[in-house]
């Protein structure tokens, strides 16, 4: 089978790229139910959604087809159902989201402990996954390269809960304090003294 060649004008442009994952990305989010079943195993980008009640003092831009939805995040993938399923659904360790939205949420009494980093105790994994599944919606779009316009999408939308790639005047306080008090909530344990 012959595969047919790819011309100049073709392969879509960054800026071509950007705008068409902006549209996909403010499409409608789905329940994490449904996301879950549809999620390419492919690179991509992702955003996540929730109602402006979720987190009032931290406003994100309305979804242009659900405006009672406001963009929370936005993130990269080499695999979109892997970094969903595996990370931000399941382990803090290796989520910024997770550890971030533990972070926001301490006032319900999230528990951490120390591997080889702050992780949030196994019972506590499971209940950030249940208000997860409860709160937030996501929207994705496929890209080959998602790292080469991911700081541009994060640039134009400012979404509250990214810190990298905001410009200052978007960065969140409350974000950054809520970050530092998760990395701060456990450490490695001392070794014994010996006498």
């Amino acid at each position: 089978m012959a595969i047919p060649e790819r011309r100049p004008e073709d392969v879509p442009t960054g800026e071509a790229r950007v705008e068409e994952a902006l549209r996909l990305l403010s499409g409608v989010p789905v329940e994490l139910d449904v996301a879950v079943k549809r999620l390419s195993r492919g690179s991509g980008l992702y955003a996540w959604w929730a109602a402006p009640s979720v987190f009032p003092d931290l406003p994100g831009p309305p979804n242009e087809n659900v405006p009672s939805l406001r963009l929370l995040y936005l993130g990269r993938a080499t695999s979109l159902r892997g970094r969903i399923l595996r990370n931000h659904l399941r382990r803090s360790g290796s989520s910024t989201l997770r550890r971030t939205l533990a972070g926001l949420l301490v006032s319900e009494g999230y528990r951490t402990t120390w591997t080889d980093r702050v992780v949030l105790v196994p019972e506590d994994e499971a209940r950030l996954t249940t208000w997860m599944h409860t709160h937030l919606r996501l929207t994705w779009a496929q890209d080959a390269e998602p790292a080469t316009i991911e700081a541009e999408l994060v640039r134009r939308v400012h979404p509250p809960l990214n810190v990298h790639g905001v410009g200052p005047e978007h960065i969140q306080a409350a974000v950054v304090a809520a970050k530092n008090s998760y990395d701060t909530s456990s450490s490695p344990a001392e070794p014994p003294r010996t006498p």
